[in-house]
This record gives structure tokens, C-alpha cells and sequence, in this order.
């Protein structure tokens, strides 16, 4: 008997992406001697389990194990927790998150809403008996305690059980402490609620209050006898969670951290480390303006460090602000037409750097990850690389051609490496600058190798990446498949292998497939990004000159062009057949925000503004209004609609108004419900079955055999 082999749908969701078995959540021991990480036993093995590198010999030990620590039962996760994880976009299970002591000897855990701690030099591992379920469990700097999250409750126990009690309990319902609320947590990568003193002694905590909150319904329609979950959802132009700040001490004792919160209601950032005061970063709703402030945790008085201003917004960026070793601020600004790394107030990097992170910062260089400027000489479509900062100039620390990001501390760098020639990630343990060992990866080689060429397309010269099927030998011309994302915080032209493998895998069933990344999308300039202020349709413009552009020198078949895309990149796809069917003649919008009323605050209104103050931004860059569609044009194309009934992100709201303005209008389209399914796919048939669904509509729409 002869087993059929497995379709690269059903491993590609089998294996969620080819990401399980990869090394991930890296954490160096400032000793130099440790690296930590998560990893999974095989390429199809969700739970992790935290691991242990000795950087001496290079071997490798589990200090966690979930299944063993969980006696072989199965994890029972919160409503809070997955909603914790659906933010991050983690997909996971196991150990999908650790935090640890300052020396990198005790982590901190959770498995099925329990707290568990491990010793990483001993690799044994234990619970905790406390309240739960427990979320976002963190150790002290020296390692003695232990504060979680509980029923909205900021608690803490000693290291070794001892203690356990609440230092904050909300006072009413839709009250949190120490928990980031949905919009810092969706929109402005701030994960956490709160953060331990260098001292050990306190902490600063976030209370979030919601109550002031619309809240929305979601149901599932396929379980009609299961009450709706309720979301507070802060839709643009609509009240957002009340979030203040305290230093709580060990004892218990409060002091309320003062800013001006009518003016600068977002806590964006928080960074507390020895090298500083308490700093904190905090924005005005508009996202115009935006204060540094230093501390008092004695006091909770506040004092401007700087203060950043700017006509369209001003963006957020992972490890910054903080404190230089000197005192001096860290920050990465938008200064003279790029984007640059600020120590104190002299920029270290020029134009021919846009710096998109702070990875690291010692008393003699900054460790950064940034893409090839507007200025480069040489445009390197697609790269990210991490380099060494200082006065004295830039290295860089990446040598290949890729999307490069990394972890540092004692001496020692974990590089983590994606390449366009090489399956997955290469992770090297440096010190000083040489290689001493690797960290093994798990995951399973897709047996795919994209067909990829990256390019430029345009007047523009918009970053592109054109797949060709992997049996094309270029005697016809090719039916098209446009496969962006298209929009802000993520770019689909990169450097890297995997990266490209479901696009590839269209092309191989009869396309030549373009992605490309139009203005808005990040990695070239600030001015790039804030083109489409006040108007995403100019996403729209760049993907058809691409298109055309493209079509000069590829053997493309203008007169059957499709797009797909999901979020922003639905809103692209149902934009597209909308807008231009003169150029699109199908489209497939997965969980497309139709209506950007509907959306939230602080992403929305960065963009677009208020909507009652802007109205017409969101009339032109809706694919709907209250009258029904915007602007709709002939011919009709047929539209595909794809949206999971349990996304508390772009809510079906938007798939359902826009089928009913369709079917209004009478605009013939399809709209596909996936039951249980939230703005992600985990679902191994559900993520097959929409692959194959999407070739079988796009061939049926464009008269493919």
C-alpha cells in the first residue's frame, strides 16, 4: 500500500508555515555563558519547550518541558490568555513565552494558565501554587520574586512559592492591572502591563480601564446555543481604555505617575532600567506629537527629556526609547528625509541607513537593524541587516543577502539569519564577531524552492518580487496574480526563502505572481511610509504601475489579472476589482477592512484622521459608506470574500456589509464564513482548504482550464 504524498497546502499548514521546530524567543545570559530559547521537537510539533545553550561547548538541554511538566495533559487556556495570544499573532503551544532575572538564571512561565519557574543552570523546572490563571509571569531583576497577572490582579511570590499576594486589584469590572489594553497590544507592539524596578524592590503598573469602551458582540452563528463573547473595541473616532500608571512597592505602598493625560492619553512605551529614571513615552491621540519623559518613582512626578512633533504621525519602534549607559536618550527619529539613531541629540546614522530597530545599547556601540536608505548607493530590495553603531561609524554585522535580526549581551550575539537561497533560519552564536556554535533548527524543509526574482517596478521604483512557475519555460504569457499586503507596519518583498512559499505555490498552479510594496509600506524612507496620509487608494496606484510596469519585461498576460490579500491586503484586493476592473478581473479579499469607521483608533486615525473631522479621507479609502458602495465601476468582477466569524480584530461586520452593498447593487460575488476561525488560520483543514478554494475560484473567474 502506497501512501499519497501530502500536499504543500496541507503542510504548509501542518507545519504553521514551517515555522514549528524553529529556535525563537532568544534571551543571553550578560555572563555570555547561556543562551536561552524556545523550540519545538519536530516541524510539526506546536508545543515548545524551553531550552538552554552552553556558548562554551555549544550542547544543548531542555530546562522545560511542557508535556512532562504537565503530566501528558492537554493545555486549558483562559478567554484572557488567548486573546494575549491572538494579539501577538502567536499560534503556538507549550511554553510560547518566557521572561527572566536580570542574570538569566530563573525564567518564568506559563502552561495552562499555571506558573511555572525554571533553574537554568540546574534545567530544572517547577510550578508555582498560586492564583489563576496566570498571565505574563516575570522575575525580579535578582531573581527573589515573581509578579503575575490574575484575574486583572498584579500580583507577585517569592521565587521559591513563598509569599504570594496582590500588590493591585481592580476596583471595578473592566479594570486591569499590569495587562497592555487591546489597542497598545494590537497597534502599538506593547505587549506588557508593567515593569519590575532595577532595585527589585518596585514596580511601575499599568491600570487600564475599558469601561469607557463600545462594546461589540461577536457570535458564532454555527453554535447558536453559545452566548456572544463580549469585546470592548475601540473603533476610530470612538472612546478608547482610560490608562494611568503607579510605582507599587514590594510593601504595597502607590504613587501615581502624572503626565498630562488629557493631552497625551497613550502610554506607547516604558523602559526602567539602572542606566536611568523610569522613562516613559506617551502620544497624543493624533499621534502628531509625543513627550520622553523621565520619572520620579519616589514622587511620580514626570519631566520632558524630548519632544518629537510632526505634520503626518510619528511611528513607534521596538527598543526605543531607552537610556544609554551614559544617561544619554536612545531613540530613532525621522530627521532630515530618513530615519535615523539618535544618542542624546546627535544622530549617529545618515541617509544611506532607515533604521527600523534598537536591538542592543552598550557604553560603546548600539546594535540596530535597519534596510538600505533612500541615499544607498546599492538598493538592496528586500534586506534587512543588523549593524554596529558608534561615533566612530557603522559596521555591519550581516554578511549574506537577507532579512537579519539579533540578540546581544556579554560579549556574545545571536544572529538569526533568512536568506532567498536557504529553507528557513540559520541562527549563529557569535563572540566577537566569530561564530562558536549554532542553534539547531527543527522545522521541515518545505521541498519548495521559490522561483523569485526581486526587482523594481514603477516610476517609483516600487520593490517587487515576480514568481514564475517552477516548470515555466517562458514560451506563453502568463494569467497574473497581484499578492500583496500593501499597506503600513509590514513589508511581503523580502530577502528570504519562506517568505515566498504560498505565492510560489500559485505560480506553480499557473501564474506569474507579483507582490509588490507600494508607498506606505515600510523599509525605504519616512516619506515613503506617510505618502498615503489622508489616502490608502495611493496602495491601489502603485500596485497597477508595477503591474504595467512589470508587463514590459515579463511575459505577462494583461487581459487576466487577479489579486488576493488578507487585512490590508483584503481591503486591497476588494479596492482593486472595485476600482479598476479596467486592469483587475478578480479579486479574493480575506477579512478586508471594508469600512474604516469600523476599524481602531490609534491605527485608523494615524492614517486618516478623525472621522469626524475627516469624512471624506474614510469615504475614499472605504470600499463602503452608509449609502453603499464608493465609487463603483463596470464592469462587474467577480469577487471572493473570505473572513473567520471569531476575528475580534477586523470584525465580519465588514465582510457582511460589503456582501450586502454588493448584493444591492447587484454585483455578483462569493463569500466564504470560516466558523471559529479569528483573524488568523491555525486550523490545518480550514488553512489547506482556503488555498485550494482560492485557485479553484481564481481559474473558474478568469476561464482557466
Amino acid at each position: 500500500m502506497t501512501t499519497e504524498p501530502v500536499s504543500f497546502p496541507r503542510r504548509h499548514a501542518r507545519t504553521q508555515r514551517f515555522t514549528l521546530g524553529a529556535p525563537r524567543a532568544f534571551a543571553v545570559a550578560p555572563d555570555g555563558y547561556r543562551v536561552v530559547f524556545l523550540r519545538s521537537g519536530s516541524g510539526t510539533d506546536p508545543a515548545s519547550s524551553l531550552w538552554v545553550l552552553d556558548t562554551a561547548d555549544g550542547g544543548e538541554r531542555v530546562a522545560a518541558d511542557p508535556r512532562a511538566l504537565l503530566g501528558g495533559g492537554s493545555e486549558d487556556l483562559s478567554a484572557e490568555e488567548r486573546a494575549r495570544r491572538e494579539r501577538s499573532r502567536e499560534g503556538g503551544a507549550g511554553i510560547v513565552a518566557h521572561a527572566t532575572d536580570s542574570a538569566v538564571e530563573l525564567a518564568s512561565f506559563t502552561l495552562s494558565g499555571r506558573l511555572f519557574t525554571a533553574e537554568l543552570r540546574a534545567g530544572t523546572a517547577r510550578e508555582l501554587p498560586v492564583p489563576g490563571p496566570v498571565i505574563d509571569p516575570r522575575p525580579s531583576p535578582d531573581g527573589r520574586h515573581v509578579a503575575y497577572v490574575a484575574q486583572g490582579a498584579l500580583r507577585v511570590v517569592g521565587a521559591e512559592g513563598e509569599g504570594d499576594r496582590a500588590l493591585a486589584e481592580p476596583e471595578s469590572d473592566g479594570v486591569t492591572y499590569g495587562l497592555a489594553e487591546f489597542i497598545a497590544a494590537e497597534e502599538m507592539g506593547r505587549y506588557r502591563g508593567f515593569w519590575w524596578g532595577p532595585e527589585s524592590d518596585r514596580l511601575l503598573v499599568a491600570r487600564a480601564d475599558d469601561t469607557p469602551v463600545r462594546r461589540w458582540w461577536i457570535s458564532d452563528p454555527a453554535h447558536p446555543e453559545r452566548e456572544p463573547q463580549q469585546v470592548a473595541y475601540p473603533a476610530a473616532g470612538t472612546a478608547n481604555a482610560e490608562v494611568r500608571l503607579f510605582v507599587i512597592g514590594l510593601d504595597g505602598v502607590r504613587t501615581e505617575v502624572a503626565w498630562d493625560r488629557a493631552r497625551y492619553p497613550y502610554l506607547a512605551r516604558v523602559h526602567w532600567s539602572d542606566a536611568g529614571a523610569p522613562l516613559l513615552l506617551v502620544q497624543a491621540r493624533d499621534q502628531r506629537s509625543q513627550l520622553f519623559l523621565a520619572v520620579d518613582p519616589a514622587t511620580g512626578a514626570t519631566r520632558m527629556v524630548h519632544a518629537d512633533e510632526d505634520p503626518q504621525w510619528l511611528d513607534l519602534f521596538p527598543g526605543v526609547p531607552c537610556w544609554s549607559p551614559s544617561g544619554h536618550l536612545v531613540r530613532i527619529a525621522d530627521e532630515g528625509g530618513a530615519r535615523v539613531l539618535t544618542v542624546g541629540e546627535r544622530p549617529l546614522t545618515g541617509p544611506q541607513l532607515h533604521v527600523r530597530a534598537v536591538l542592543d545599547v552598550t557604553a560603546v556601540d548600539v546594535l540596530v537593524s535597519a534596510s538600505a536608505g533612500a541615499a544607498a548607493a546599492v538598493p538592496e530590495i528586500g534586506e534587512v541587516h543588523v549593524y554596529r553603531v558608534n561615533e566612530l561609524g557603522v559596521e555591519r554585522l550581516s554578511r549574506e543577502p537577507g532579512v537579519h535580526s539579533a540578540v546581544r549581551a556579554g560579549g556574545v550575539t545571536v544572529l538569526v539569519s533568512h536568506t532567498p537561497g536557504r529553507p528557513g533560519a540559520q541562527v549563529q552564536v557569535l563572540r566577537d564577531g566569530k561564530q562558536t556554535a549554532t542553534v539547531r533548527s527543527h522545522a521541515e524543509d518545505p521541498g519548495l524552492t521559490p522561483r523569485v526574482t526581486l526587482t523594481e517596478g514603477g516610476a517609483r521604483r516600487i520593490p517587487c518580487a515576480v514568481l514564475m512557475p517552477r516548470d515555466y519555460a517562458g514560451d506563453t504569457p502568463l494569467p497574473v496574480l497581484l499578492d500583496p499586503y500593501g499597506g503600513p507596519h509590514a513589508s511581503r518583498v523580502v530577502a528570504a526563502h519562506n517568505a515566498h512559499l504560498t505565492s510560489q505555490w500559485f505560480a506553480d498552479q499557473g501564474f506569474a505572481v507579483i507582490v509588490a510594496d507600494g508607498r506606505g509600506t515600510p523599509g525605504r524612507s519616512p516619506a515613503w511610509e506617510k505618502a498615503v496620509h489622508g489616502d490608502f487608494t495611493l496602495s491601489l496606484d502603485d500596485q497597477v504601475d508595477a503591474l504595467q510596469d512589470l508587463a514590459k519585461s515579463h511575459p505577462l498576460d494583461l487581459s487576466r489579472v487577479a489579486i488576493r490579500g488578507w487585512s490590508y491586503g483584503g481591503w486591497l484586493a476588494g479596492l482593486a476589482v472595485l476600482r479598476r476592473p479596467d486592469v483587475f478581473h478578480a479579486g479574493i479579499a480575506g477579512a478586508p477592512v471594508t469600512d474604516w469607521r469600523l476599524y481602531d483608533t490609534h491605527y485608523t486615525e494615524r492614517y486618516l484622521g478623525d472621522p469626524g473631522a475627516s469624512p471624506e479621507s474614510y469615504a475614499k479609502s472605504s470600499l463602503i459608506t452608509e449609502d453603499g458602495l464608493v465609487t463603483p465601476a463596470e464592469p462587474h468582477r467577480p469577487l471572493m470574500i473570505v473572513h473567520g466569524l471569531a476575528d475580534d480584530n477586523v470584525v465580519v461586520a465588514h465582510a457582511l456589509r460589503l456582501s450586502s452593498a454588493l448584493l444591492a447593487a447587484g454585483r455578483p460575488h462569493e463569500v466564504l464564513p470560516l466558523s471559529g476561525v479569528t483573524h488568523m488560520t491555525p486550523q490545518e483543514q480550514v488553512a489547506e482548504n482556503l488555498l485550494l478554494l482560492q485557485v479553484d475560484f481564481l481559474k473558474r473567474s478568469l476561464g482557466l482550464a
